[in-house]
Order: structure tokens, then C-alpha cells, then sequence
């Protein structure tokens, strides 16, 4: 398993950099990267950004690892994932309003301390304090996928008054850092934890100085901007009228509820089912963080001039791959007969899959959900999608863990069997609509959630 971990990563890439070289060498500069203040503002954002996220990802790897290491039973570990979970579900339903009331330069300092604090719960053996830890996760996650967003759109548009347009270029690009990121920080949690010798609770150390020269450099090189948005009970109304009055927005919240509750409970599972193999967990996660970077590159090339597929296509086939690779895991986990590689190779499938879905999914909630709607259905998309993943979670474990894997894994393949009729019956109703195609011959930028 470690000489395969070590084969597939290098493989993995190897063809992401071949793909990203040629896509540079075909894409001729756009006005946006000519434009010298355009660059300073971007470069101020993403020292800030990309530290944050650097902090999250390096976390990633060992978080299972270091429950287990402190002697936590896999249902005591479940419960400390879904605290985890319900508590990002409930301060994401009320982060935005908090982030303009607060304001995006403070929020995003907020989310600095917060996460520092998390990380430095993760000292402690006394699973009460592990539970306010991920309550304070939780927090910290909501800030992240709202405050750092908003501050930037504030600032390009008020503040610096540059087009609207050039703001999908910005988030496509930190999409692309954003998985270099990820792969170079399970890479790097292996050496802190393995290499180095300093055990699993290394990368949460290791990941509270970047939190803290993140949120310093927010305090100095960023000004603050705030917000008036309508009160969260209008919001919410306006998203529920939106998703009960089409089709097409109830369909997409179906999916995105059933296939991503899957993959919460895919990234749950995937230590426990390698790691008694001796699986390199850094490194596994760098392969994960690589293979969803190359459904990425593949999804840009998909929806190039070339080929000229379309998002729906993308989204069918995405969901189709994560069929295919629970049924694969259904029979890798049985017990005693386990196979680790095959194992291995389906959660690849699973990270390729994401690659795909999720550029696709982002296109097609932009052109079905009205803008003025989004922030409220996306909080009504999440509601389901947490609590499948937090039943999931509690439910399905049994007394016998490998019992309980297989059984999850079942269970998780019937509930993608549902996702991919909700995908028939989005393709039925959207099949004729030509605002759902990609229009610019080169595939449209598309700005990927934050």
C-alpha cells in the first residue's frame, strides 16, 4: 500500500502538470492580468486567502488519525464529525448576516482566532474540550466560505471599482491554487506527523501560524467594508418561494444534498478503511487533492472548443463515476476479504468525480437560481445535505466496524442511485434550455465555491 500511495501520487502529478502546462501555453493573457493595480489588489487577497486555506487543509489529513490515536471508539469519532457538521450548518445559515453586521476584515480576523483555538484543543486528550473544538471548527468553516469572499467582491466593485466582470477570474484562479494547495498540505502534514516523527496532532501546530500571519496581514493590508442585507427571515422566505416555484432549482437542490452528503461521509471513512493497511495518510490525501485538480483540468478541457460538452453532461457523468466507485467499495471493504488498492483506487474515482461535479454544479446554480435568491437557497440546499450526512454518520456504524463500513457504503451507493435519477430528471426538464449551455467558445469562466 505504500509503494502504491507513493505511484499513484507521482502519476497523478505528473498528469495535472501536463494538462495545466498545455492549457497555460494555449491561453492567450487576458486585459484583466495587464492591469498593474488589478494585480497588487488580487496579490493582497490571495497572501491572506491562501494562508487561510493552507491552515484548513494542512488539518485535513491526520483529523481521524488523532482521534483514534487518543484511544476514541469509531461511534464516540462519528459524533465529534457530526458536532462538527451541525455546528458549520448552523452558523453557515447565519454567517453572512454576521459577516456584514460585524464586517468582512473583522470576520475574517475572527476566523483566524477561532480556528487557532481549534487547532489548540486538538493538545488536549478530554473529549468534552475535542467537542468545543469542533463547534469551534464549525464556526470557523462558515467564516471561511463567507467572509473572504465577500470582502473581496466589496472591495473589487466599491472600492476599486473594477468590472464585474474580471471577478470569475479571480475565483477561478484561487480554485486552481486552492487545489495546489491542498495536495502540497498533505504532503506536508506527512512530514510534520511522519517524517519528523511528531505524531498526528503535528499539522494542528503546524497549521497555527499560518492562521496567525493570515489574520495580521488582514489587519494591516486590508480595509474594512460592511453590508446592509435584508434580515436572514426574508432571505430565507424569498430561497424556500424560489425552490417550491421551479422545477429546476428543487432537482438541483436534490442532487446536491444527496451527493454531497456522500462525500461527507466518504471523507469520514477513507482513514479507517487505508490506514490499517499501513496506507502513508498525507500522502493518500495529496492523491485525493491531485485527482479532484485533474477532474477539474478535465472538466475546463470538456467544455473547450474542441470537445464542447456541456455542464449537464459533466454533472451525469460525475454523479455516474461515484455509482460506480460505491459499488466497488461495497465489495473492497467486505470483511475479510478486504482490498485496499481497489479501495484506494475508488476514492480516487470519488475525488475525480468532484473535480467534475462541482464547476458544473456552480454553472448551473448560477443560471437556474436568480441572484437576489441565492444565499437563501443555498441555506435551504445545506439543511438536508448536513443532516443526511450527520444521519449517516450516527446511524449506519454497527458494533462491528467492518460490518458497519460495508453496510455504510451500501447504503451510501442506494442514496447515489436517487442523485443520478434526480440527474434524469433534470436533463428531462432542462434538455431544451439553451441558457444552460456553456456559450463562450472556450468554456465560461466560472467562480467555484468558496
Amino acid at each position: 500500500m505504500l509503494v502504491t500511495a507513493y505511484l499513484v501520487f507521482v502519476v497523478l502529478l505528473t498528469s495535472c502538470l501536463g494538462l495545466e502546462l498545455s492549457r497555460c501555453r494555449a491561453k492567450p493573457p487576458g486585459r484583466a492580468c495587464s492591469n498593474p493595480s488589478f494585480v497588487r489588489f488580487q496579490l493582497d487577497f490571495y497572501q491572506v486567502y491562501f494562508l487561510a486555506l493552507a491552515a484548513d487543509w494542512l488539518q485535513a489529513p491526520y483529523l481521524y488519525k488523532l482521534y483514534q490515536h487518543y484511544h476514541f471508539l469509531e461511534g464516540q469519532i462519528a459524533i465529534l464529525y457530526v458536532c462538527g457538521l451541525a455546528s458549520t450548518v448552523l452558523f453557515g445559515l447565519v454567517a453572512s448576516s454576521l459577516v456584514d453586521w460585524l464586517g468582512r476584515k473583522k470576520s475574517c480576523v475572527l476566523f483566524s482566532l477561532t480556528y487557532s483555538l481549534c487547532c489548540l484543543t486538538k493538545l488536549s486528550r478530554d473529549y468534552f474540550v475535542l467537542l468545543v473544538g469542533r463547534a469551534l471548527g464549525g464556526l470557523s468553516t462558515a467564516l471561511l466560505f463567507s467572509a473572504f469572499e465577500a470582502w473581496y467582491i466589496h472591495e473589487h466593485l466599491e472600492r476599486h471599482d473594477f468590472p464585474a466582470e474580471w471577478i470569475p477570474a479571480t475565483f477561478a484562479r484561487a480554485a486552481f491554487w486552492n487545489h495546489v494547495l491542498a495536495v502540497v498540505a498533505g504532503v506536508a502534514a506527512e512530514a510534520v506527523a511522519c517524517w519528523m516523527g511528531l505524531g498526528p496532532v503535528a499539522p494542528f501546530v503546524a497549521a497555527i501560524p499560518l492562521l496567525a500571519l493570515a489574520g495580521a496581514l488582514a489587519l494591516r493590508n486590508w480595509g474594512e467594508n460592511y453590508d446592509r442585507q435584508r434580515a436572514f427571515s426574508r432571505t430565507c422566505a424569498g430561497g424556500l418561494r424560489c425552490l417550491l416555484s421551479d422545477r429546476r432549482v428543487l432537482l438541483l437542490g436534490t442532487i446536491q444534498a444527496l451527493f454531497e452528503s456522500v462525500i461527507f461521509i466518504f471523507v469520514f471513512l477513507w482513514t479507517p478503511v487505508l490506514d490499517p493497511h499501513g496506507a502513508p495518510l498525507g500522502i493518500i490525501f495529496s492523491s485525493f487533492m491531485a485527482a479532484s485538480l485533474l477532474g477539474s483540468s478535465l472538466y475546463r478541457i470538456a467544455t473547450s472548443k474542441r470537445y464542447h460538452l456541456q455542464p449537464m453532461h459533466l454533472l451525469s457523468l460525475a454523479v455516474l463515476i461515484v455509482v460506480f466507485s460505491l459499488f466497488m467499495l461495497t465489495f473492497s471493504t467486505s470483511p475479510g476479504q478486504e482490498s485496499p488498492v481497489e479501495s484506494f483506487i475508488a476514492f480516487l474515482l470519488i475525488e475525480l468525480a468532484c473535480g467534475l461535479y462541482f464547476p458544473s454544479m456552480s454553472f448551473l446554480r448560477r443560471k437556474v437560481i436568480p441572484e437576489t435568491e441565492q444565499a437563501g437557497v443555498l441555506n435551504w440546499f445545506r439543511v438536508p445535505l448536513h443532516l443526511l450526512a450527520c444521519l449517516g454518520l450516527l446511524v449506519l456504524h454497527d458494533s462491528d466496524r467492518k460490518t458497519g463500513t460495508r453496510n455504510m457504503f451500501s447504503i451510501c451507493s442506494a442514496v447515489m442511485v436517487m442523485a443520478l435519477l434526480a440527474v434524469v430528471g433534470l436533463f428531462t426538464v432542462v434538455r431544451h434550455d439553451a441558457e444552460l449551455r456553456v456559450s463562450s467558445p472556450n468554456g465560461e469562466p466560472y467562480a467555484p465555491e468558496l
